[in-house]
């Protein structure tokens, strides 16, 4: 758990500001590979926390082998989040401001192998067909990537 983890240990549950990296892996038929979180029973996209000295791009590459057993092969920046609307508190308690470079990966290899102290499962969901608890700060990533997708679709017809 590294670096925050040690924060946590000196400030409890009081708010952080945590700089971290998401990953929207897409498939060959555009879905979105999501995974059931244990920490607070949402779906969300694999990502976590910058430790010490680590690019946001190596954190994208670390978090989504750990946390989904996919390597990437390329990655893509897609948007920097942060704000308000970023602020979240666990249901144990600890809150967290978080500022989240998302990516977008449909270049990987692998197999799908959960981190069993992460979450319960990785699925694939088609974008039309989400699931409805979505981990409310990957909500605001996942409805860009749908907007963007939407946006790029209309203005190809």
């Amino acid at each position: 758990m590294g670096y925050i983890m040690d924060l946590r240990k000196m400030v409890g549950t009081r708010p952080l500001i945590a700089a971290g990296s998401s990953v929207l892996l897409l498939d060959g038929m555009d879905r979105l590979l999501l995974q059931l979180r244990k920490d607070n029973g949402c779906w969300g996209l694999p990502g976590g926390s910058l430790e010490p000295g680590e690019s946001l791009e190596s954190t994208a590459l670390r978090e989504l082998k750990e946390e989904t057993g996919f390597h990437a092969e390329d990655l893509s920046f897609f948007k920097v989040y942060s704000g308000e609307e970023l602020y979240y508190k666990y249901p144990h308690g600890d809150e967290v401001y978080n500022v989240i470079a998302a990516y977008i990966c449909t270049k990987y290899h692998g197999t799908a192998e959960p981190d069993p102290e992460e979450a319960v499962k990785v699925e694939f969901f088609p974008l039309e067909q989400l699931p409805e608890n979505i981990s409310p700060p990957d909500k605001i990533v996942i409805n860009d990537l749908l907007k963007t997708k939407r946006a790029m679709h209309s203005s190809v017809l």
